[in-house]
């Protein structure tokens, strides 16, 4: 009940039932003593309606207090449904270490369980929903999705988190960043989108700044630098030292050093190309493929042969078979034996 209402009602039927009382009943006054002090004399009228407006007081101070305890509980709900909003768009936005403080049970049990899920809108959904913030947060990740610039600094996102990375790899792609602001700002980009760029960088850089983003390398990216040793275009010149440090930086395979050296066979000098490969076998036992088929591919017989003749029984199948071949004067391809 309306509490201006219930005044209203309430002193009609005061005012109604002293009016009866003090017209139709008795017009008579009456003296009350109480705790032995004699009160002075009041109506009966007055006396009639004055627990009428004891009662009023009473119920109307406890209205006001049921009203304030529940204005204080849907207080705590609006809260709840603005922290649940927040938790929504950093789940959406796919923070990490989200924790989110609601005062009600039931959104309590919802936000736990949102802020400790992987919630992503479909690639359908395209529905508008009645929250600014829901609204914006899905058009920025729709945007970022399309290829297109957003801003994120409100959001205060990671480096690290996929959609900073993506719409950092969008301002490069449109040519806002380039790769070596990306690559001079290590604590502001994420090393996955720092590798991606070095792969382009090294394409045309010179050694200096190969070796200045060096923490950026690839396996892709160190096949790009080998591309361009003695090339037609954008041509690098690198001593075998440079190549050996940049090679120890990465965990190549036996399979991964052959592939090396099938690279540099079009374009580096064979005296180079052996030195690097024996080299690189001499501090990598996973090198020594690379440069047995090194020598091979160079008609190094010799060399090769005094490797094979001082390893294992088990060791280098292929190559012992290539050899054997050699020597029965059948010419083959080495890359066949690989």
């Amino acid at each position: 009940m309306h509490l201006k209402k219930y005044t209203i009602a309430a002193f009609i039927l005061i005012v109604v039932v002293g009016w009866y009382v003090y017209a139709f009943i008795t017009q008579d006054s009456l003296s009350i003593e109480l705790f032995g002090v004699t009160l002075p004399s009041l109506s009966i009228a007055v006396l009639v309606v004055l627990p009428m407006i004891l009662l009023y007081i009473a119920s109307l101070l406890h209205m006001l207090f049921y009203s304030l305890m529940g204005m204080l509980k849907v207080r705590k709900y609006k809260k709840d449904h603005q922290e649940m909003v927040d938790s929504i768009v950093d789940a959406y936005l796919a923070k990490e270490n989200r924790s989110h403080s609601f005062k009600t049970p039931k959104y309590k049990l919802l936000g736990t369980l949102v802020d400790n899920a992987t919630v992503s809108p479909t690639a359908q959904f395209n529905a508008e929903v009645e929250n600014k913030k829901i609204n914006d947060v899905l058009t920025i990740i729709n945007n970022i999705k399309n290829g297109e610039i957003v801003d994120l600094r409100k959001y205060s996102l990671l480096p690290s988190n996929p959609f900073a990375i993506q719409n950092d790899r969008n301002r490069y792609k449109k040519g806002v960043l380039s790769a070596e602001d990306i690559l001079s700002s290590k604590n502001k980009y994420d090393i996955s989108l720092q590798k991606e760029v070095y792969i382009d960088f090294v394409k045309k850089a010179s050694l200096n700044g190969i070796e200045k983003y060096k923490n950026a390398l690839t396996k892709e990216a160190i096949f790009e630098i080998l591309s361009r040793i003695n090339a037609d275009s954008n041509t690098l010149v690198i001593s075998n030292e440079s190549l050996i440090s940049l090679c120890k930086d990465l965990s190549l395979s036996s399979k991964e050093y052959v592939e090396a050296s099938k690279k540099l066979s079009k374009s580096m000098l064979p005296e180079q190309r052996m030195k690097l490969f024996e080299t690189l076998s001499n501090d990598n036992d996973l090198a020594m493929e690379a440069y047995l088929f090194t020598l091979f591919d160079l008609e190094m017989l010799t060399p090769a042969k005094d490797i094979l003749d001082v390893s294992q029984a088990s060791d280098y199948p292929q190559f012992k078979a290539y050899s054997s071949l050699k020597e029965c004067g059948k010419h083959f391809d080495i890359n066949l034996f690989i």
